[in-house]
């Protein structure tokens, strides 16, 4: 990271870090092949990823899930900075599927994909989502850092943080990626694939799962 004054921490996120975490996690995923198929437009993609990771932060995992940030702080001038964080459910929970969340995004969400392209949108997420796995369990449902950090530690002190709640709790941890080239991080961290949903016109999603204690 550059810089640093010290080295980069994981805390709680709050309300006020969620500019932060759209900023890191647009960087972070802009060119991510799920991102390219949302937002074709490539003069608009960033700013249009960097506002969708704010609606999800702000309307549904900072006030309805668990969201760690890594943060860094820098010399000039001296402030903290928000590099990167992870969005996860609790068993049972899911941040997206809230009432609130629902009646709050959807008008956002047209406006960003358009639509006429939001029933095709929504299809692709469920069927993604159907691969979730019955059992209790952790799910991973956004990890990502400015690209600044990465190369740091940052993506896998948040992933440590995760997967020691889970580890408590003695539960597995599931996960989707749309980036084959994010595979080999996650199995470095114990993850296995599990499903791989290839259908023509959409991004190729991979599940994932970590049994409980790896």
């Amino acid at each position: 990271m550059s810089h640093a004054a010290t080295a980069p921490t994981v805390r709680s996120a709050t309300a006020e870090d969620v500019p932060g975490i759209a900023r890191a996690l647009g960087l972070a995923f802009w060119d991510d092949p799920l991102y390219r198929w949302l937002f074709p437009d490539t003069m608009t993609r960033r700013a249009r990823t960097v506002r969708f990771h704010a609606l999800f932060a702000g309307f549904a995992y900072v006030p309805d899930g668990t969201v760690d940030v890594v943060q860094e702080q820098v010399e000039s001038p001296p402030h903290p900075v928000v590099r990167g964080a992870a969005w996860w459910d609790a068993p049972g929970h899911d941040a997206e599927s809230r009432p609130s969340f629902l009646l709050r995004s959807l008008p956002h969400l047209a406006g960003l994909v358009g639509l006429s392209r939001l029933p095709a949108v929504s299809r692709y997420f469920a069927r993604v989502g159907e691969a979730r796995p019955n059992e209790p369990h952790w799910y991973l449902a956004a990890l990502g850092t400015d690209p600044v950090a990465q190369g740091a530690g940052a993506g896998s002190a948040l992933m440590r943080t995760g997967l020691e709640r889970a580890d408590a709790d003695g539960l597995p941890v599931f996960l989707e990626t749309m980036n084959p080239d994010n595979l080999p991080f996650y199995e470095r961290h114990g993850f296995r694939v599990t499903k791989i949903m290839d259908e023509t016109g959409t991004p190729t999603a991979y599940s994932m799962l970590r049994p409980a204690g790896s």
